[in-house]
């Protein structure tokens, strides 16, 4: 009778897959709804932060998706920038460009993390990445385990047609693409390489001023950040 005793004893140590921890800030002036995307499905996809306030979440193994801040929210959900279909928890519901994204695919080859902050749909908040330190074995490189972020209020600085205004301020960026939709701005068609769509002035614009976060779509070697966790990394997303 003691071995199966043993057994479900074994199995009650054993470690969770789903031991990353994220913990979201908000260190803006105002509150923050926070939208949540990716191939699982994490607090039905959403939540209210106050100003000054954090959330821990768990988050799987394996998870890909991204984070992105909604502003200007009423009870119903209708948000002034990111809003994801007029809902607070977002279910499943991506988040209406022009918003600032933490993107993050966990647990790769080799439990090797990829994450980024990502302009190319466009800028609402400041927002990075930081891995927690001592959760994360030791390495090197630029781009190892190291801050990925856009900390730069870039709506004081927006191109005047690229700007979105509400209640007489400007209160996101759009992408080129998003508003000129040519293939040179979208890097589609002839310019679907990375060859072809080299950098262009409006996003020069944004890597001069967020030299850490992706600012087109094939800016990935200077904006790509890798961790590898121990066993697990933990990260801190913080709005402003």
């Amino acid at each position: 009778m003691l071995a199966p005793l043993l057994i479900l004893v074994t199995c009650a140590w054993m470690p969770s897959r789903a031991n990353h921890v994220f913990h979201i800030r908000n260190q803006c002036s105002q509150t923050v709804w926070v939208g949540i995307l990716g191939n699982h499905l994490l607090e039905q996809g959403g939540f209210q932060l106050n100003r000054g306030s954090r959330r821990d979440i768990t988050v799987p193994d394996q998870f890909s998706g991204r984070f992105w801040g909604r502003t200007g929210c009423d009870s119903h959900g209708v948000c002034v920038t990111g809003d994801c279909g007029h809902r607070i928890q977002c279910n499943g519901a991506g988040g209406q460009p022009p918003a600032t994204l933490a993107e993050f695919t966990l647990g790769g080859y080799g439990g090797q993390d990829f994450y980024d902050v990502s302009l190319v749909d466009g800028y609402n908040l400041p927002l990075k990445i930081v891995p927690v330190a001592g959760s994360y074995a030791k390495g090197s490189g630029q781009y190892y385990c190291a801050v990925a972020g856009c900390e730069r209020d870039l709506n004081s600085m927006c191109p005047g047609e690229l700007q979105i205004h509400h209640g007489g301020r400007t209160v996101a960026c759009q992408s080129a693409c998003a508003k000129f939709n040519t293939d040179a701005f979208c890097c589609r068609g002839s310019h679907g390489t990375p060859q072809t769509c080299p950098t262009f002035s409006f996003a020069q614009a944004f890597k001069k001023a967020c030299p850490l976060a992706y600012s087109y779509a094939y800016d990935d070697k200077a904006s790509t950040f890798t961790c590898r966790g121990s066993p697990h990394t933990s990260y801190t997303i913080q709005f402003c």
